[in-house]
């Protein structure tokens, strides 16, 4: 079973800095060590965080996450980072999402839960190693993930809700990590060029280098002139949590872990990239989810001219970054290709579009709706 709490494509993200030759390099999943068994998450739930609770591994692919049933009707997550995390990381994440219960009470991210001692980060010591990780607890939503539900105009009208109300929460915190690189930053897409070899398909691999060389010319340039903020970056289907699989509205955002200091549009591009239809318009189901986001958060022309342009590069991450990942791990590659065929059928159809066609679409439906741009 899939869990929709568990970490998601951060797992494929670098600590560090995502230099080329880095690229190929990266610790946090070429670091082995034998992680945590249900029984161990168990005696920490029970122990550290005063919770007493049957424990239940949940899929993921570098940290550990377990969920934690108790038999008073409210259940948690045990999450375990992989140790080559850096603690600047771990804290970025965690003062976070402690600035968005206190400052964002409308947002719907997981709670944390203190551990006895008042923390919200226990570090364990690794049994015969001097290395550590971190324990954190959050709430256990319950739902469907987005990826399981239709989708219905209300829905994607709740979504582009919350990705606003999470970025307004999120302006004005701040960080020392907040500017650290990853690979899942669309702001640094071209370093990820050398991730083409990966690729053995040529159009495809030629529709790739098109779209990065659209992105050094055209998009780049336009994203650096924008202010940033500290987003999400990672609003795709299996960190979104929803009411049931009737699908009417957003009850949760899931991980924090791909945060970074970008601008907001970026957030909104993010999220769009997985809200493509399958219909006569690629954008039409996206298109609710900025209308939406407008709404709360009014968007500058600036932005709303980029955003195409930014999910186009979303998806252009997507796919390689998977296409690489699948390569040097066979044995997880369904997991790590989950969002790779929708990425390419997103690529191949935002063709259809002409050349600043899709800026005018997006602007005519923010007209259409009475609002202001």
């Amino acid at each position: 079973m899939h869990n929709p709490h568990a970490q998601h494509e951060q797992q494929e993200r670098s600590s560090g800095s995502a230099r080329e030759d880095e690229v190929t390099t990266n610790d946090l999943f070429s670091t082995h060590f034998s992680g945590l068994s249900a029984i161990q998450a168990q005696y920490l739930a029970r122990s550290v965080f005063g919770i007493d609770g049957q424990a239940s591994i949940l899929t993921s692919e570098r940290d550990q996450n377990f969920k934690i049933s108790t038999d008073q009707g409210r259940d948690f997550v045990l999450k375990a980072t992989h140790p080559s995390e850096d603690p600047g990381v771990t804290d970025f994440q965690t003062q976070a999402q402690l600035h968005i219960m206190n400052k964002g009470p409308e947002v719907q991210v997981p709670r944390l839960r203190p551990t006895l001692d008042g923390e919200y980060v226990h570090r364990r010591n690794i049994p015969g190693s001097e290395q550590s990780q971190a324990i954190r607890v959050i709430d256990f939503i319950p739902g469907a993930p987005l990826y399981k539900v239709q989708r219905s105009a209300r829905l994607l009208e709740s979504l582009g809700v919350a990705m606003a109300h999470l970025d307004i929460a999120l302006k004005g915190f701040n960080h020392p990590q907040m500017n650290h690189k990853l690979l899942w930053d669309i702001q640094h897409l071209k370093e990820l060029s050398a991730l083409t070899s990966y690729i053995d398909d040529d159009k495809k691999r030629e529709r790739v280098l098109e779209g990065l060389k659209r992105y050094v010319t055209e998009t780049e340039p336009a994203l650096k002139q924008l202010p940033k903020q500290v987003i999400h970056n990672d609003m795709n289907p299996y960190n979104i949590m929803v009411d049931d699989e009737s699908g009417t509205r957003l009850t949760a955002i899931l991980d924090l872990g791909d945060m970074v200091s970008a601008p907001r549009v970026q957030d909104l591009a993010v999220l769009c990239a997985y809200q493509l239809a399958e219909g006569d318009n690629v954008l039409s189901h996206a298109v609710e989810c900025i209308k939406a986001y407008h709404a709360v958060s009014p968007l500058t022309q600036s932005e709303l001219h980029l955003l195409p342009k930014l999910i186009e590069a979303r998806l252009l991450a997507t796919v390689l970054i998977t296409e690489w990942r699948a390569r040097d791990h066979p044995e997880n590659s369904e997991y790590i290709l989950r969002n790779n065929p929708s990425a390419w059928a997103g690529l191949r159809r935002l063709e259809a579009f002409g050349p600043g066609q899709a800026q005018i679409y997006i602007l005519e439906k923010i007209q259409e709706a009475g609002m202001v741009v």
